[in-house]
């Protein structure tokens, strides 16, 4: 198993659980951005550097899945690609997507994009909040827990 990250929207507070998550579990962690990221030293943790482009990393990251893997990310499109591949999603908020879900949260995205495109102020997505911290990291440590 390995843990992908789409790292160019993850949330510093996110990616630090993840380092953390991945020294104690053992578990390779590899974030995907089109930026230079800092990871910790870790010969389990790495970064991969993609060029700047409209879904370059995450093209990347379906390139690279495997089914089993775990993938972080709140992109719907990205989310619902790896899950055709058998990959297990978990978004940055502590939201799980899976197939059963997944078609109608992009139905939804779909909405509020043409929403937008006719020139409704749809506001964006809340700051992240304690919370969705928490989700995150409680759904994040009972998944690992289940594969280690």
């Amino acid at each position: 198993m390995h843990i992908w990250v789409d790292a160019d929207a993850c949330p510093k507070v996110i990616k630090d659980i993840l380092f953390r998550a991945a020294t104690r579990t053992s578990i390779p962690l590899t974030l995907v951005a089109n930026q230079t990221l800092h990871v910790p030293p870790s010969p389990l943790i790495r970064s991969v550097q993609v060029a700047a482009g409209f879904d370059v990393a995450d093209n990347e990251i379906v390139k690279r899945v495997a089914a089993g893997d775990l993938v972080i990310t709140s992109d719907l499109p990205l989310a619902a690609e790896v899950i055709e591949k058998g990959v297990h999603v978990l978004s940055h908020r502590g939201e799980w997507y899976s197939a059963a879900n997944i078609r109608p949260l992009l139905n939804m995205r779909d909405f509020m994009d043409n929403l937008r495109a006719s020139g409704i102020q749809t506001g964006g997505p809340p700051p992240m909040s304690q919370s969705e911290r928490q989700a995150f990291a409680g759904h994040l440590d009972r998944f690992l827990a289940n594969r280690c």
